[in-house]
Order: C-alpha cells, then sequence, then structure tokens
C-alpha cells in the first residue's frame, strides 16, 4: 500500500482559504448536506467508502418504510433534482429502500453539481487538523482539517485537507452486541447470528425457513423482522418465532397507537396482535448475559427477571440498534455525552432513559457543536446510541450547519422542524410520559421535549438504521 501527500505547502497566509468542507458519507443526509452546502455557494467534496450512494440503505433495502416519500426529501436536494426534470414520487407513498436509492439518491448523485464532487470507494480513515493532534490549540481554528483517506481501487492512503468537516457516515456497519453488557460475544457464532433486518422473504429465506428464530431487541427493526418471520412460518412449517426484550414492555411499540405515521403505528400493533394470538412467543425481561454456539444451534444465557434463564435457538437476529464509530475522530476534540454518545447539549433531549418514545425538539448547529471548530457529526451518528431518528431531522440538522458555515448565523439558528407525531408516548423505564404541546418549530433550543417522534426511520420502516429514516 502506497500513501500518497497532497496537502498544499504550510506556508500559506489564509491557509483555510480556497478548502471545500469535508461531507463523510454519501446517504440521505451526507447528499442532503452537499446539496445545502452548494446552494450557500460553498465548495464541498463527500467521500463515500461504497462503490455508489446509499450502500447502507442498499443493504436493508428490501425493507418498505414507514415514513412516505413527502418525509424523506430534503428541500435542497428537491429543488437541485427538479432543474434536471426529475420528478418526485407520490408524496404518500411508502419507498424500499431501494426505492430510496433508486428513485431518490442515485438520481440526485447523478446531477452535474454532485456527480463533481463524490469520491466513491473512498474511506475516510482519520480526521485531524493539519500539523496539530487534539492537544494542541493555538491557532486550532485557523488550521485545516486534514482527512486522511483510503481508496479500495488503488488500495493506496492520501492525506487532503478541508475548512470544516461534516460527519454523516451513520451506524448502520457498527450494531451493539448482544450482551447487555455492551460487549460482543467471546466465542465465533458465524451465521448463527443475523443482522438487524434480514430479508426474510428473499436472500436469507432458506437460513430462516424451518428454524426456531431468536429476534433480540425492543425497535421498529426488530418489529418488521417478527411480523416477516411469523408470515415465513404461515408458509414454511417448523419455523418457530421468539422475541427477547430487555425491559418489562416496549414503549416504542406501542399496540393501537395515534401514530402520526400510519405505518409505524401499525408495526407496533400488528406485532403485539402475534404475541397475543402466541404466533410469537415475548420473551420479556431478559437480560443476555452470554451467547455461544452449540453444535449446529446456539445457546442463549441470562437473567429474565433476575432469574437465570437458557433458550437455545437455530438463529439470532441481533436488532439490538447501532452506536457510533469514533475510531476515525481520534484527534478531534469532541463534545459527547458519557451516557449517549450524542453531542452534550443534544443528549439530554434523546436519552432514551429519559424519553422512550423519542420525543426530540427542533435541534441544529447550536445543539450539534463540538470543542473542535467547525467539525460537525450528523445524521443518525450525530444520536449517538440513542434509538430514535429520523431523516426529516437529520435534513433540518445539515440546513442549519450549511448556514453556519456560510456565515448566516440567523438562519443557522432559526431551526424548523416539523415531525409526525406518535401516539407511543408512555415509559416502562420510570418518568412521566414524554409528550408535551412544545412547538415544533423554534429559533432557540427548547427546555423540554416536543412532539414525540417514536423510532428510527432507518431500516425498520425507516427508522434509524442506522438507517436511514
Amino acid at each position: 500500500m502506497t500513501l500518497t501527500l497532497t496537502v498544499p505547502p504550510r506556508a500559506d497566509a489564509g491557509r483555510l482559504t480556497g478548502l471545500p468542507v469535508a461531507v463523510i458519507g454519501a446517504g440521505p443526509v451526507g447528499l442532503a448536506a452537499a446539496a445545502h452546502l452548494l446552494e450557500r455557494g460553498l465548495d464541498v467534496v463527500v467521500y463515500e467508502a461504497g462503490p455508489a450512494v446509499g450502500t447502507s440503505v442498499r443493504a436493508w433495502g428490501h425493507t418498505r418504510l414507514f415514513s412516505p416519500w413527502q418525509y424523506v426529501i430534503d428541500p435542497a436536494a428537491q429543488r437541485l433534482l427538479e432543474t434536471t426534470g426529475w420528478e418526485a414520487p407520490r408524496p404518500s407513498s411508502l419507498p424500499t429502500g431501494h426505492d430510496l436509492v433508486d428513485q431518490y439518491l442515485a438520481p440526485l448523485a447523478a446531477t452535474p453539481q454532485l456527480a463533481a464532487v463524490i469520491r466513491y470507494n473512498t474511506k475516510v480513515e482519520a480526521v485531524s487538523r493539519q500539523g496539530m493532534d487534539r492537544t494542541r490549540s493555538t491557532g486550532r481554528a485557523d488550521t485545516p482539517f486534514l482527512l486522511r483517506l483510503h481508496t479500495d481501487t488503488t488500495n493506496s492512503s492520501t492525506d487532503v485537507t478541508a475548512r470544516a468537516v461534516i460527519d454523516t457516515s451513520g451506524t448502520y456497519t457498527t450494531p451493539n452486541p448482544l450482551i447487555a453488557a455492551g460487549l460482543a460475544p467471546a466465542a465465533d457464532l458465524g451465521d448463527r447470528v443475523l443482522d438487524a433486518l434480514p430479508d426474510v422473504t428473499g436472500a436469507d429465506r432458506d437460513r430462516l425457513a424451518g428454524r426456531r428464530v431468536l429476534v433480540v431487541g425492543a425497535g421498529h427493526s426488530a418489529a418488521n423482522t417478527i411480523i416477516k418471520l411469523a408470515a415465513l412460518a404461515k408458509d414454511a412449517p417448523g419455523t418457530e418465532v421468539l422475541w427477547a426484550v430487555r425491559n418489562a414492555g416496549t414503549a416504542r411499540l406501542g399496540a393501537d397507537a395515534a401514530d402520526g405515521l400510519a405505518a409505524r403505528g401499525q408495526l407496533g400493533s400488528t406485532v403485539h396482535g402475534l404475541v397475543e394470538s402466541k404466533r410469537v412467543q415475548q420473551i420479556a425481561s431478559f437480560e443476555i448475559d452470554d451467547v455461544r454456539p452449540d453444535g449446529d444451534q446456539v445457546t442463549v444465557t441470562g437473567r429474565r427477571a433476575e432469574e437465570p434463564f437458557t433458550v437455545t435457538v437455530d438463529v439470532v437476529v441481533n436488532a439490538t440498534g447501532f452506536r457510533p464509530d469514533l475510531d476515525m475522530l481520534r484527534e478531534i476534540r469532541l463534545g459527547l455525552d458519557d451516557i449517549v454518545e450524542a453531542p452534550r447539549a443534544l443528549a439530554p433531549l434523546i436519552d432514551p432513559n429519559l424519553h422512550s418514545c423519542g420525543s426530540v425538539p427542533p435541534h441544529g448547529v447550536a445543539e450539534l457543536a463540538h470543542p473542535e471548530p467547525n467539525f460537525f457529526i450528523a445524521g443518525m451518528k450525530s444520536y449517538g446510541r440513542a434509538p430514535t431518528f429520523l431523516l426529516l431531522t437529520g435534513y433540518e440538522q445539515v440546513r442549519s450547519i450549511a448556514a453556519e458555515l456560510a456565515g448566516d448565523r440567523v438562519a443557522a439558528r432559526q431551526v424548523h422542524l416539523v415531525l409526525p407525531e406518535t401516539g407511543v408516548c408512555s415509559t416502562d423505564i420510570g418518568g412521566s410520559s414524554c409528550c408535551s404541546t412544545t412547538p415544533t418549530t423554534s429559533s432557540a433550543p427548547a427546555a423540554d421535549p416536543g412532539t414525540c417522534c417514536a423510532g428510527p426511520e432507518q431500516p425498520a420502516g425507516a427508522s434509524s438504521s442506522r438507517c436511514t429514516n
């Protein structure tokens, strides 16, 4: 592997002059960030580790989002697309992940403006400041960012500079471990464990049909998989569906919830109906201590309501959520909450220990700022380990950041966010309802939770997935 240095000389007086804003990740939020930056007249380069846009979305592309098209298209991106004659899909229809890529992300990336600035097969391995590690302070804000890139096509690394960095790399490739302690199982489980949102009726059908399957997780991704497995069980004799959750109930999956997103509310109603009808066996209050191979099967051990409990199955589906990969940011001064690993000002608004239904008030650059000047984490990764995210939230984040980088501080802080409400506002983790009547449009950070908006919109139905919407 070769290392090529393309960093400009340091003798330059205005060292940030002429440098682009670097966006990490060409998913929905990354492309939206690029569209807003270009609309503001700012130079931008997008670095995408995959061979095409929406690589992570493709991983769960068979799954239908619970957000209709009207909630998954960014306004600046739409304005850019419309210059090419593109027509938006029917606003009320529900896209799959593949639809999201084929009908929106791929055409957006193909516009002349974005096609010229996206670098595919290029993984950002590290972010720092040119000539400065995280301990150096003097002149830091006026020093270019340095990004170390690895390009798959040439198997080489290159250092480049930028005036600002927006990390929208997501979390889908870094799922939470199955063990309740937050550690990965010590044993190699091979294909006995599948990632969230397997293709139950497609590519993964043979692995699941006629098997005893344990789905672990209490969110929308888990519900989506349980529903599909229950349907598979009707056609494939011997298919048994078990559902393990850590808490006594599932606050984010209420039955008969009055949800602003009908498909999201239906997920809860359907999965609870499957449990009541005994088509799905729910194992509540189960904290997993270990997962080990047991011949061709896997044995899961732990405590159920504080009593020892063991279950042996053929396949485990890990739908326990995701966490951010922070390794590449070791030299960046991050201001992250100790619990959620989200920006400190944002964390109290999304901490699942406080807001089980995923309430979130309007927020933008003020809540996303870090001690590192002009560095931002946006999209699902900005939520750290919190499970609730909608694409609309990410789009407003990057609109605010783009305004800030363009010097329009007023627009950056006039945060506008209208999210569909959810009826899932009870909690089984202590505290009161997370719903309130706080307006969803604000020019200042909100002091209390706004309208409830459950769940990642990522793969689960557009829920987080870290995903997507």
